[in-house]
């Protein structure tokens, strides 16, 4: 890329260090990777230590530092995805190709991989192609897209109902049904003081509807009440929790409803400016959003002096590059600021010292789209939906083994068995809720009710049936946060990779009785020491699912007592290889996945 090609892209990102996450996007789109030299030249112009920028540039998955194959075929590889067929089809890709599974052609051109969950668990198995997120990919697609491939044709010249992807929006309630116009919402927040509105919030009792559940009142009392030279309202949507795609649909077919939401916080915290954080793999979304922002500033509805109440808001968007603990509200922002999405140390927390280290507010997706009904209807009305600790109405992403996937709206303190009865369960053994950070549930756990003093989720709802090995599922899970650890601390970091270590162990009917224990160990060892969310609930269901469904591990146990010994050449092998030295240990260290996580015997 020449200076020539890069100065339009700092230009309309405004030379901002902080926007380097989005300059590196757009160079990367114009270029097809990020090599050495580019990263210098955006260092230099950017004022910033090269350091810096290499380390964001190599934090997130869907940014490349070395040279990209010209077609980029990322299989979906989460657990519904897998049970879709996923993994046969990019075996019957590769074999169309002549490709070996995760490395590239001879010549560079294509590779078949794999990433993690793209947010479209309803209409699986999912890919990524070259960033684009294509669905239902299906058999009879094979020998097309591999002539394609072969032939050279643009991705943008690809069958366009392949990159379709539906709402499928299955039950609606109070949310998905209210009918309301753009701008109606916040027209009504805006009729309200900022105390009177916080007032009607903290009356509505609404809460985060993330996962965690925190109260909004006090989230937007203690933004608003921080001192600052600014305050910031940020829309997290980074969902990247498998099986979760509700932000998806909401970002998609109500987005004006988000938008109103991000603007009553904006009120009510006093805020100014807002960012939108789109997850990397959601860019299908960028442009319709970016058009709906624009149409808004024509309609008075963003910008300045909307609806003619002196009230100025305006909204950017922040398209992350995949990695799923910027779903952490600090990693986020880190993020947000151009490094890489590492969570921060708290407190401070970031009602107080947020964004540009000023008040910011956080909340997710289908929270603010909440928030409009509040500003319409009042408080008191919206307390009236739902159970005595959970107020209102909670989306669903409902897949796995269902005739009708989905988003389904319940009011909270919905069962399990009603969802699972309405989505077209049959002979369910297992419902993993709010994804690989959640709890599974057994058959007898059926009658339970979503809500945030029983079974609390995010949104996932995966389903699986009789016929499932809960090993596979178990096992999927540990893949995928070994895979998604930030590796910023010990615990997770070499925690995640020895649960997967041990997990291939059980899996290659190596495994003893001894590794489910220490599994469980681990799990405690994590939660109490890891630095943030993703570590302290990353062998949660891995727990649920040994503890509850243990014939699925036992049955593949060694019973002899026979310990296979640590193969310390082996081990060190792939660090040899990486690092050109015999004996690598004095100048490498080792990937925990090559630790020994037991005593030598």
């Amino acid at each position: 890329m020449s200076d020539a090609e890069l100065e339009p892209i700092l230009a309309a990102n405004r030379h901002d260090p902080r926007r380097l996450l989005q300059i590196l996007r757009q160079a990367q789109e114009r270029a097809g990777h990020l090599p050495p030299a580019l990263l210098e030249r955006i260092a230099s112009a950017l004022a910033l230590p090269l350091a810096r920028v290499v380390a964001t540039a190599s934090f997130y998955s869907l940014l490349r530092t070395g040279p990209a194959p010209a077609y980029d075929v990322l299989f979906a590889d989460n657990i519904t995805d897998r049970m879709q067929g996923g993994p046969a089809l990019a075996a019957s890709l590769c074999r169309a190709l002549g490709l070996a599974p995760g490395l590239p052609a001879g010549d560079g051109r294509v590779r078949v991989g794999t990433t993690s969950c793209t947010g479209l668990c309803d209409q699986g198995p999912a890919l990524l192609v070259n960033q684009r997120a294509l669905s239902r990919m299906c058999p009879e697609r094979v020998a097309p897209m591999a002539e394609l491939i072969r032939r050279g044709v643009a991705v943008d010249d690809w069958p366009a109902e392949w990159f379709r992807i539906e709402p499928n929006l299955r039950r609606r309630d109070a949310l998905l049904g209210a009918g309301l116009a753009p701008g109606e919402a916040l027209a009504a927040a805006l009729a309200r003081s900022p105390e009177g509105l916080l007032a009607e919030i903290e009356a509505s009792r609404l809460r985060g509807r993330g996962g965690a559940g925190y109260p909004t009142a006090a989230k937007w009392r203690a933004c608003r009440a921080a001192p600052g030279e600014a305050h910031y309202v940020v829309c997290n949507a980074d969902e990247g929790e498998p099986g979760t795609f509700k932000d998806r649909v909401l970002l998609s077919d109500f987005p004006q409803l988000v938008i109103d939401g991000m603007g009553i916080a904006a009120h009510a915290v006093g805020a100014r400016r807002g960012f939108i954080y789109l997850r990397g793999e959601y860019r299908h979304l960028l442009a319709p959003l970016e058009a709906l922002l624009a149409e808004r500033r024509r309609q008075g509805l963003l910008g300045t002096d909307i609806l003619g109440r002196g009230f100025d808001f305006d909204i950017e968007i922040h398209l992350g590059a995949g990695a799923y603990v910027c779903g952490e509200e600090s990693a986020l922002l880190e993020s947000l600021e151009g490094r890489p999405g590492r969570p921060r140390i708290r407190p401070p927390f970031p009602v107080s010292r947020g964004y540009r280290d000023q008040p910011t507010t956080v909340n997710n997706v289908e929270t603010l789209a909440l928030a409009c009904l509040v500003a319409v209807h009042g408080g008191e009305a919206f307390r009236a939906v739902g159970t005595a600790q959970s107020s209102g109405t909670k989306l669903l992403s409902v897949s796995g083994d269902v005739d009708r996937p989905g988003i389904y709206e319940y009011p909270f303190g919905v069962t399990v068995a009603e969802v699972l009865a309405d989505c077209g369960a049959r002979a369910t053994q297992a419902v993993q809720i709010a994804g690989a950070a959640g709890h599974c549930l057994a058959a007898a756990e059926f009658g339970r009710r979503i809500a945030f003093e029983d079974v609390s989720t995010g949104g996932s709802f995966m389903v699986f049936d009789q016929g499932r090995d809960l090993f596979e599922v178990a096992h999927a899970f540990v893949d995928f946060f070994a895979h998604e650890s930030c590796g910023f601390c010990t615990p997770c970091r070499v925690g995640t990779a020895v649960n997967r270590r041990r997990m291939d162990r059980i899996a290659a009917g190596r495994g003893t009785a001894d590794d489910l224990d220490e599994l469980a160990a681990m799990h405690c060892l994590m939660r109490s020491a890891s630095h943030c969310g993703l570590g302290s609930t990353a062998a949660r269901a891995l727990t649920d699912i040994v503890d509850k469904f243990r014939p699925a591990f036992s049955r593949r146990l060694r019973t002899d007592g026979f310990v296979p010994a640590f193969d310390l050449d082996a081990a060190l092998e792939p660090a040899r290889q990486a690092t050109g030295h015999d004996d690598p240990r004095t100048h490498f260290h080792p990937d925990p996945d090559t630790i020994p996580d037991e005593p030598l015997r």
